[in-house]
């Protein structure tokens, strides 16, 4: 069905593309972009396969839609995944609390800011609550993500193909009206865009989708606020990490004092944290200032 809707403009795909060009063109604009170089130094390009995470971590087990699957059951389903059949999907695991080890295989980082503001070390871990730093993402054949959606904590993401292929279909924060948000959930739409109720949300009509599809060692970036989904076209091993900026920064903040306030945490509490974290990005914008050969 969503062959037949209106499909706007693909996303960039750029190689070579300078560190302040990545910030300026991209990043501080709010606009996808998939570097195609970004990985060339990782080791982990190549050797994390199917097979690979079969032998090496196939004992490993994580619950999905009330089934518990381990990494070598699924390593198998997602060879043999069928549109009818598919594997189960999301089967995501927390790289940092699963196989810490292979954080090394993905390394250098890809840096999309002026610096690494997750790593810094004042950034206390209870600002990235709900959310993991770095993923693991194994799907199959006609696998795609159940819905529409806009991630947490006004976080950017960062998604590298390790195996296979992986097309994303991104919305515009501008798209929002067409995309009937959830009342309680604004971060999720009511649109199964794979197969859309027009007569219940018609100016769904108006929404103009941006596809593109990512191939091994690509990353795709996109900023907060891009609803997005995805569907897989064959075996899928794919690296996701979040990050915040000076461009996110603001909208992490206020994302993380409405969490508390839901949360129940204290007014007090809530204030004080938020002023932390205010301090703290501007002492974050006069280091990165002082950065060589980061843009000013």
């Amino acid at each position: 069905m969503i062959a037949e809707l209106q499909s706007g403009p693909t996303v960039d795909k750029r190689a070579n593309l300078s560190h302040e060009e990545l910030v300026s063109r991209y990043v501080e604009r709010r606009l996808p972009v998939v570097i195609q170089d970004g990985t060339r130094h990782w080791r982990g390009m190549g050797k994390i396969t199917p097979d690979y995470l079969r032998k090496k971590y196939g004992h490993l087990s994580k619950r999905v839609d009330g089934r518990d699957y381990t990494v070598a059951e699924v390593s198998e389903l997602i060879q043999t995944s069928t549109p009818e059949n598919p594997a189960p999907y999301p089967f995501n695991l927390n790289v940092e609390h699963y196989f810490p080890e292979l954080l090394e295989e993905f390394s250098p980082d890809i840096v999309f800011g002026r610096s690494d503001r997750i790593k810094h070390p004042l950034l206390p871990g209870f600002l990235l609550s709900g959310t993991q730093t770095y993923e693991l993402f194994m799907g199959g054949y006609g696998s795609r993500f159940p819905y529409l959606h806009v991630d947490l904590l006004a976080l950017d993401t960062q998604i590298t193909q390790l195996h296979g292929t992986k097309e994303f279909i991104l919305y515009p924060p501008d798209q929002t009206p067409y995309l009937y948000p959830f009342p309680d959930n604004p971060l999720r739409s009511q649109v199964n865009i794979f197969e859309p109720d027009l007569e219940k949300f018609p100016n769904f009509r108006k929404a103009v989708a941006t596809r593109v599809r990512v191939e091994p060692g690509e990353s795709i970036l996109f900023p907060t606020g891009w609803w997005h989904t995805t569907q897989i076209h064959g075996p899928s091993i794919s690296f996701g990490r979040v990050h915040v900026n000076r461009a996110n920064w603001n909208a992490f903040v206020d994302e993380n004092f409405a969490l508390w306030r839901r949360n129940g945490h204290s007014w007090m509490l809530s204030h004080a944290a938020r002023l932390y974290s205010q301090v703290l990005g501007n002492l974050m914008n006069l280091q990165e200032q002082l950065l060589p050969g980061r843009p000013a």
